[in-house]
């Protein structure tokens, strides 16, 4: 057995945060948009294949930028799943959009993209697509229904940088795709994001909106004499000491995703027979999706079951917790959202998922010591 309390998440550090923040201070620019920052956007440009890439100080600011470029006005309808972080709706909602939510996948978890279309009415502008886990919605079906019905597609990729749809990095297959850094992510600065843009018709305007609504970037490329205020916007963009930490995890983002996808086998092998006769659903990952271990969850028969094995694994000093309420039973989410049929697999996965600890640097004997006290209950 273990000594060690396991915590649900432990942030990484790879070795050279420190000092490329130390570096950031050197250069003499701590404010957005210095030589990390720049690294940040190549790195990301070159690793997703994308067509521009921005940081933003967090993945909430991303997908305000996103809704901003969608021309989002009040009145329209964007369609997303209620099983998601709360700014996926307030996003749109900030707008004056009235999100609509769809029901999920039983498999992925993911947006049902059978039920889309019956969701679109002639107010609809968007589909938000939020990559559950890192694991990939069914995209191509997606961005099928949005040609035929003249939409725009915005992927909610917060939990999916390094992993892939079809081959496609997730965040590039719709008009614009977001990611997320916080501390939670497998890759983290702390807070932070990113906008993925997809589309060339939006990259001038991005660089405008990030920037507050000037264009600024174009004078400093001498593309203009003097910089001024040409548009909507806000301080998107992150200061260069968050820039110089997130560069230091691009540098080893592989070996942390191959660390991380180690300890999702360890627990799937350690489970997949011990549980296979009882109620007890593990996650499931599509053939033609790679995904980047970004969580490892249990699906239990009901929140009775749920609340005894939380509180039984917390007596074992194993940290285990659960995830969204979903939007469409918030307050916030019945004042400003609409929910045009049931949500029966949302309301059911909200009660009886529960996320078990991940994170780089546990060990095998903790690993073991996790699906060990998880076979003693279940026992």
């Amino acid at each position: 057995m273990t000594d060690a309390n396991i915590p649900f998440n432990k942030p990484f550090m790879t070795g050279k945060e420190l000092w490329y923040i130390s570096q950031a201070h050197h250069n003499n620019q701590l404010s957005g948009d210095g030589p990390f920052t720049k690294r940040c956007h190549e790195w990301l440009e070159a690793r997703t294949g994308c067509l521009k890439a921005f940081l933003t100080h967090s993945c909430t600011a991303a997908l305000e930028m996103a809704a901003i470029l969608a021309d989002i006005k009040p009145g329209d309808e964007v369609i997303m799943p209620s099983y998601t972080f709360v700014t996926t709706a307030n996003a749109f909602v900030l707008r004056g959009a009235v999100p609509v939510f769809v029901d999920i996948r039983e498999d992925t978890l993911n947006i049902d993209e059978r039920l889309i279309e019956a969701a679109i009415t002639d107010m609809t502008v968007a589909i938000v697509a939020v990559h559950y886990a890192g694991v990939g919605c069914e995209m191509d079906t997606i961005m099928d229904i949005a040609r035929r019905h003249n939409l725009l597609v915005i992927e909610d990729a917060a939990q999916g940088l390094m992993a892939t749809y079809k081959s496609k990095a997730l965040g590039t297959i719709g008009h614009l795709g977001t990611f997320s850094f916080h501390e939670t992510k497998n890759i983290t600065s702390g807070e932070g994001g990113a906008l993925l843009i997809n589309d060339e018709r939006f990259v001038e305007r991005a660089e405008i909106i990030r920037e507050k609504g000037t264009n600024r970037s174009r004078f400093f490329r001498g593309q203009v004499d003097k910089y001024t205020w040409v548009d909507i916007g806000s301080s998107y963009l992150p200061g260069e000491l968050i820039a110089a930490f997130l560069y230091a995890q691009f540098e080893e983002a592989e070996q942390i995703t191959a660390k991380r996808l180690h300890i999702w086998e360890q627990y799937h092998k350690g489970f997949n027979a011990a549980l296979a006769a009882l109620p007890v659903r593990l996650p499931i990952i599509p053939a033609h999706c790679r995904h980047n271990a970004h969580m490892y969850y249990l699906m239990l028969p009901d929140l009775k079951t749920r609340t005894q094995f939380i509180d039984a694994l917390h007596k074992m000093e194993i940290n285990t917790v659960f995830h969204y309420i979903p939007l469409h039973s918030s307050p916030a989410g019945i004042t400003y959202c609409r929910t045009p049929a049931a949500m029966t697999v949302t309301d059911r996965i909200s009660e009886s998922l529960v996320r078990l600890p991940l994170w780089v640097e546990m060990d095998d004997e903790q690993i073991s010591y996790v699906v060990e006290q998880v076979r003693s209950f279940m026992a």
